[in-house]
């Protein structure tokens, strides 16, 4: 059996990295493969596809690509990484990869979502008796993977299920005009 392994193979901004998980996959194997109860008649190998751009950032455009040349050549049972087989990430953050209908229904996240941020910010305003507003103030650049976006997004899709809230949100992008965001702050904050 093999498993595809799609991860960004140096950018050590990404928890994800090959360098971080690549011990971790490389042991997995290794254990598996020493007890033949586990999976009895199969060997369980890997093959490895980079994520990352030219730039060196984990691309959408790249992970696809490299997954399905993957696909092509190893005919793989699983991913770790992106793929259209059951997939195991410690990616997938956004509040869009709870829906396990459809596209995301063989995700599994092994690290954390931006719904459990969001979860959090509910019980911050039930402790602390929030009941009118949140606003919600982030970085989007637009060019990356829109981390902060992502993130914003969790409180924004949860929050609302506190009745009668009313949640709103600032963009601001590098270079952008910090007076108009701070007079947006004091206009909706309040």
């Amino acid at each position: 059996l093999t498993l595809a392994v799609v991860l960004p193979q140096h950018n050590l901004t990404y928890p994800w990295a090959w360098p971080r998980v690549g011990p971790a996959v490389r042991l997995a194997a290794a254990a598996v493969n020493s007890r033949r109860d586990l999976l009895p008649g199969f060997t369980l190998g890997w093959v490895f596809g980079n994520s990352e751009d030219r730039h060196g950032v984990c691309s959408e455009m790249a992970a696809p690509l490299v997954a399905v040349d993957l696909r092509l050549a190893h005919q793989p049972a699983a991913f770790l990484g992106p793929g259209g087989l059951p997939l195991v990430t410690a990616g997938a953050e956004a509040h869009g990869f709870d829906d396990k209908s459809e596209e995301f229904g063989l995700t599994t996240r092994a690290g954390p979502s931006h719904r459990k941020l969001g979860e959090l910010g509910v019980q911050l305003h039930r402790r602390f008796n929030w009941t009118r507003r949140a606003l919600l103030v982030y970085w989007d650049e637009r060019v990356d993977d829109r981390p902060y976006y992502f993130a914003a997004e969790g409180l924004y899709v949860q929050l609302p299920t506190l009745r009668n809230l009313t949640v709103m949100d600032v963009v601001f992008r590098d270079g952008g005009n910090f007076s108009f965001i701070i007079q947006e702050i004091k206009a909706k904050g309040r």
